[in-house]
């Protein structure tokens, strides 16, 4: 199987579920190629396998001015008739306004030099990630180049503004789509034909639960830990106010936060307000092995996002033994079981969070024994080898014509991992 991979930015500090998964396709022997539209910062390369894929992902911008008419003219001469039906698909899909007409020009020329490339290598099968912009560039260049194309759908972005994105005519035209889980499938239905919802498969990101030992806990100790963007939208005002109340009962407690974003310095400023500095440390971006690191030594995870899909970050820290305290929102409540692997609480309620993350600093053996079922969970149903094995399979039935069932049980999953070994 000859296949590409095609995200806006690639490889990030925060998509590393997306090389996992591909480095997961190339052990199953797919021949894999990295497409991306725009070549990340260094500030995302935070490890050795961020600098590898960079070297060998294929970045469309900016462009060989010279391939970019070269494979524009290619296209024209070798099928006309399918170059104007791109043209119609562009423009029936553009976003209001001039603004939304000059953007779907750039990316109508981006999916030509997508295109060309795609058949130089001669590829079968082109996958895209976050099928915002760059799954309208995935989507032009299929039409284009006469070849399928598939994308996996995260949300929740994507369904603030499904009509910008005709997200219905993605889901059309897809040879078939993943869902990260339940939840983001039935939000694609609310767009999609009942024709097509046979071919949305859910299909989770997934963490090979061997990277991670089981977190010994400790009575005496009290670290919380946040994994992600430094973004309001992940709730980490709500976090550290929380912490102000968390401090009245846990005058130890310390809050870890690993990432990066564009909020960091309000963040600062609002552990200052709360007289938290000496609390809270920011430590950056950091690799994949330092992530599990900090993992390795935490008592508690806390996500206490507004929006999400199902954070792998939540995956890790479960694997790894944690409990976890989040939000009860989209897919989460289908890793997280309220009460067992840990604890959901409202989105935006500091007092909840707060009282939640005090019932497991005051216990450590109830740490240990949700720790316990996040783990099995993750081993289960968020396993990386089982879930990229579901991938070829739905990759490959679809190119054969086949159909695949849209998430088969656990049973049937399991034995299907055990007939790999």
């Amino acid at each position: 199987m000859r296949i590409a991979y095609l995200t806006g930015e690639y490889p990030r500090a925060t998509d590393t579920f997306i090389q996992r998964e591909v480095e997961a396709l190339r052990k199953q022997g797919v021949e894999v190629y990295t497409f991306s539209v725009r070549r990340p910062g260094d500030e995302q390369i935070v490890g050795p396998e961020q600098e590898t894929e960079r070297q060998n992902t294929f970045y469309i911008l900016p462009p060989d001015l010279l391939f970019l008419l070269f494979a524009h003219i290619t296209l024209i001469l070798s099928s006309p008739t399918r170059y104007l039906r791109a043209l119609r698909l562009a423009w029936s899909t553009r976003q209001p306004g001039l603004r939304g007409l000059i953007y779907q020009l750039i990316y109508f020329t981006e999916a030509g030099i997508l295109a060309r490339k795609v058949s130089v290598l001669n590829i079968q099968h082109l996958h895209n990630h976050l099928a915002t912009s760059s799954g309208t560039v995935a989507m032009i260049a299929s039409e284009l180049g006469d070849f399928t194309f598939s994308f996996t759908l995260h949300g929740p972005y994507i369904f603030f503004e499904p009509y910008r994105w005709a997200l219905e005519e993605k889901i059309k035209r897809a040879l078939f789509v993943c869902c990260i889980s339940y939840f983001c499938r039935s939000q694609a239905m609310v767009f999609a034909p009942l024709s097509k919802w046979e071919k949305m498969h859910i299909i989770h990101c997934g963490v090979d639960p061997d990277l991670f030992s089981l977190v010994s806990h400790q009575a005496s100790t009290k670290r919380l830990l946040y994994i992600g963007r430094l973004a309001s939208v992940k709730g980490l005002p709500i976090l550290i106010e929380s912490l102000g109340l968390l401090k009245e009962l846990h005058p130890t407690v310390t809050l870890t936060i690993v990432g990066d974003g564009p909020d960091r310095f309000e963040l600062e400023q609002l552990t200052e307000k709360f007289n938290l500095k000496e609390s809270v440390r920011f430590v950056g971006y950091q690799s994949q092995s330092s992530v599990r690191q900090f993992i390795q030594q935490t008592d508690v995870f806390v996500l206490p996002s507004f929006a999400e899909g199902v954070p792998v970050v939540l995956m890790e820290a479960m694997a790894a033994g944690l409990p976890v305290v989040t939000t009860r929102i989209a897919g989460i409540s289908e890793l997280v079981e309220d009460g067992i692997s840990g604890y959901l609480v409202p989105p935006g309620d500091a007092a909840s969070l707060a009282k939640s993350i005090s019932l497991l600093l005051d216990d450590h053996e109830l740490r240990k024994l949700m720790g316990k079922a996040g783990r099995a969970k993750v081993q289960q149903e968020f396993n990386l080898q089982w879930e990229s094995e579901r991938l070829y399979r739905v990759i490959d039935s679809a190119l054969q014509g086949k159909a695949e069932p849209v998430r088969p049980s656990c049973m049937e999953m399991e034995a299907l991992a055990m007939s790999q070994v």
